[in-house]
């Protein structure tokens, strides 16, 4: 009897999915709740469709250098961290050692073996400080190229996400007909978005895209009765 081939199935680009997740979602509801808003101003869709494009490039903008200053923060805080724990494992060697040992006293590692591993540790500071950022403060070393993929990876999300409500407006006729289609393009969007998204992730495929889908809807529809308020 052959042993079937276990293949493991991890899924390894959480900061791309999350930087996307962030850019689209906004890109979606806020270009769409200030179109449908300004379209019961009474206004024409080309004022519509100019006032979005000046949204989207500026949401785009935004939303990239919060990305870039996120990650470039998240950097600096780890390079301090990893300051700290070298220094720490200098002044401190003995208390650096029973922190180890706690660590892996919560993996219900024997004492003997706590002790074994935190000498092994220890005769590499390198190996011993990736130790402790790792399992002590929970930090990995941040790429390199971290904030500007970051702030790329929202920035063109944000526009890709605010094309899709914004067209219906470039080819209707009036604008009570293109908040009708960008309603319509917005929730299949959403809808793909949601379920790309689930399966990615490994989520339940239906839960995930409702999911999705409902938290979307609500966002753009909070952002537009507001709008449409004031």
């Amino acid at each position: 009897m052959t042993t079937p081939i276990h293949q493991e199935k991890h899924f390894f680009g959480s900061e791309m999915l999350s930087d996307i997740v962030i850019g689209m979602s906004d890109g979606l509801t806020v270009p769409f709740a200030l179109a449908a808003g300004v379209s019961q101003a009474g206004v024409s869709n080309e004022i519509i469709v100019t006032a979005v494009i000046a949204e989207i490039v500026a949401g785009s903008i935004a939303m990239g250098l919060g990305g870039y200053l996120a990650g470039q923060t998240e950097s600096e805080h780890y390079f301090n961290e990893i300051k700290r724990e070298y220094k720490e494992i200098e002044l401190y060697p003995e208390r650096e050692k029973q922190e180890i040992r706690d660590i892996l006293s919560k993996f219900n590692i024997s004492e003997p073996i706590q002790h074994q591993l935190a000498n092994e540790l220890s005769k590499d500071k390198g190996k011993w400080v990736e130790f402790m950022m790792q399992f002590e403060l929970g930090l990995n070393k941040p790429s390199v190229h971290r904030a500007r993929k970051s702030a790329m990876n929202i920035g063109l999300s944000y526009i890709a996400g605010g094309i899709i409500p914004l067209l219906p407006y470039v080819f209707s006729q009036t604008p009570q007909q293109g908040f009708a289609w960008s309603v319509l393009f917005t929730i299949i969007a959403l809808l793909i978005f949601g379920y790309i998204k689930s399966k990615t992730t490994g989520q339940q495929p239906l839960k995930g895209t409702f999911k999705t889908v409902a938290v979307g809807l609500l966002a753009a529809f909070a952002a537009y009765f507001v709008a449409k308020l004031f």
